[in-house]
Parts: structure tokens; C-alpha cells; sequence
């Protein structure tokens, strides 16, 4: 082959990897996005269910139904891994007692005294603790990813504030904090998952460990305090937390922070507050108002920068 043949070769390769790498750039913003407005679905039924289900209780079910949904897909798959799965039961133990365990644990507690608004807008803290996580284990995140951060972070911090940046915290609203903490630590494990466990098995893996951690926590509860009835106002909103803010949202976040990474992944949660937002006033009646369009408009601002290619 001549060298101008050879030349010719590479640079069809090289833009066929270009192509792929952009395809697959794209996948998983699009995964990102679908998971954050799916979850952005549970803040508003965490509030709806805060009076008639007790948290925990609200958490425990989500999961059971989620394990439910997601066993005819994986259940098979995770035992004839599950030599694999023993080996690396610490790192499943600990993405499990994050992302599972507690972080929805949390919210749900949170919703007994904040707005689903609140919740989403504190939960948008997420993706700097994710970023953070990246940069500490030798990631570039470049200069537009950080100035998208920060314009979404701007916007974030106003709407908490309501315009003021005077921070004036309820309970719930420290409940969701520690909820970010736990989600943002949750998605830089991810990028340490073990290549050689697929997807769904590690998924069922997580829910049922996790199920089993909350499980002490969820008797104590309905000793406490009882149970709660399943009617037409609290099952479709379990069945919904369960199947697709569960089974659908985390697997398809799960794949996107392993295509695009958690910082990238991150920022397209950012969109999470516009999408409670407007939910909430849309399904609970919150209010809105021209700081939340323009705080609205200045997350999606950050959004765009902080989720485009690295020029």
C-alpha cells in the first residue's frame, strides 16, 4: 500500500472514530436526560406520599417493586455470575448503601417538610461533588465543562435562595443535602465498576443488597408507626418510583455515566430542577415566578456549555 493509500486509510478511521465516539457522546447525554427527568418525577411523588407513607416505608417498596421489575431481565444473568459478583461484594455493598440505601431514603424523609422545588434545586449540588470526584482522580474536565457548571450553579443558587443567596435551610432541605452527598458519591463509583459485570445483573445486584440494608430500618418503622393503606393515591405512585424512576431511570443513568462520565453526566442533571420545577406547579400547585424562569433559563444556559465536546 502506498503511503498516501495508508494516509487515506487512517484519516477514514480516524473520522469513522470520530463518528462513533460523537454517536456514543450523544447516547449517553440522551440516557442522562432521560434519567433525570424521570427522577425528577419521584421528587414530586416523595411529597405527594410524605403524609400517607412513611418514608422509609415509601423507600423499602420502591425498591422491592423495582427488584420485581427488573428480575425477569437480570435475575438469570446475575447468578450465572454470581462467582463474580461474591468477588466484588464490597464495591457492590458500597454502591448499594449510596445509591440505594440512602439516597432515596433521604429524599423521602426530606419531602415530610420541603417542596419537591426545594428538593430538586438542593439535589442539583450533585453534579459539583461528582466533578470534583473526577478532577481528584486525574480527569480534564476543560474550561467550557467548568464554565457551564458554574452558570448552572448560579442559577441553582438563586432559586434556593429566591434571588437573595441568603441561605434559609428547613430540616428537609438539610435531609436533601445529605441525600446529594450520597447520589454524587454513588455516580463517581460508578466510573470504578468491575468491566467484566453487565449491566442489568449489577443493577439487580444493587437493588437487592440495598433492599436488604433498609430492611432493619423499614421493621422499626412499621412498628413505630404502622403501616400505611395501598389505595389509588399511594400504589400508582409506588409503582411509578419503582418500575420507571428505579428500574428504568438507573439503568439508563448507570450506562450514560460509563459512556460520558460522571462529570459530563452531571451536568446534564442540572436540568433536574427546571423538571421538578415545572412539575410541582404543574401537578402540586407550587408557585412560579419570573426568578424561576430566568433561574430556569440560566441552568439551561450551563447545561449546553458544560455538555458539548471539548473543543
Amino acid at each position: 500500500m502506498t503511503e498516501t493509500a495508508e494516509t487515506a486509510t487512517g484519516a477514514r478511521a480516524g473520522k469513522g472514530a470520530g463518528v462513533a465516539r460523537g454517536r456514543g457522546l450523544g447516547f449517553g447525554l440522551a440516557l442522562a436526560a432521560l434519567a433525570t427527568v424521570v427522577w425528577s418525577g419521584s421528587f414530586v411523588t416523595s411529597r405527594a406520599l410524605a403524609d400517607s407513607v412513611p418514608p422509609v416505608q415509601h423507600a423499602f417498596w420502591r425498591w422491592i417493586i423495582a427488584i420485581v421489575a427488573v428480575a425477569p431481565f437480570a435475575a438469570r444473568r446475575a447468578w450465572r455470575q454470581r462467582a463474580l459478583l461474591r468477588r466484588h461484594l464490597r464495591f457492590l455493598l458500597a454502591a448499594s448503601l449510596l445509591g440505594v440505601t440512602v439516597y432515596n431514603t433521604l429524599v423521602n424523609q426530606a419531602g415530610v417538610t420541603t417542596t419537591a422545588g426545594n428538593m430538586g434545586m438542593i439535589m442539583a449540588a450533585s453534579p459539583v461533588l461528582m466533578a470534583v470526584y473526577e478532577r481528584l482522580g486525574g480527569a480534564r474536565l476543560g474550561a467550557r465543562r467548568v464554565a457551564g457548571m458554574l452558570v448552572a450553579c448560579v442559577g441553582v443558587l438563586l432559586l434556593v435562595s429566591g434571588g437573595s443567596l441568603a441561605m434559609d435551610l428547613a430540616a428537609g432541605d438539610l435531609w436533601v443535602i445529605g441525600g446529594a452527598l450520597a447520589f454524587g458519591s454513588y455516580s463517581a463509583l460508578l466510573r470504578r465498576k468491575p468491566a467484566e459485570i453487565s449491566g442489568l445483573p449489577f443493577l439487580f445486584a444493587t437493588f437487592v443488597l440495598g433492599a436488604l440494608m433498609l430492611l432493619p430500618v423499614f421493621l422499626v418503622s412499621l412498628g413505630l408507626q404502622g403501616g400505611f393503606e395501598p389505595t389509588a393515591a399511594t400504589v400508582p405512585p409506588l409503582l411509578y418510583v419503582g418500575v420507571v424512576s428505579s428500574a428504568v431511570a438507573f439503568f439508563a443513568w448507570n450506562r450514560a455515566i460509563s459512556l460520558v462520565g460522571a462529570a459530563r453526566a452531571g451536568v446534564v442533571y442540572y436540568l433536574q430542577p427546571v423538571c421538578v420545577a415545572l412539575l410541582s406547579f404543574a401537578l402540586l400547585g407550587e408557585g412560579m415566578g419570573w426568578l424561576q424562569v430566568v433561574c430556569m433559563g440560566l441552568i439551561l444556559t450551563g447545561v449546553v456549555l458544560g455538555s458539548a465536546t471539548r473543543k
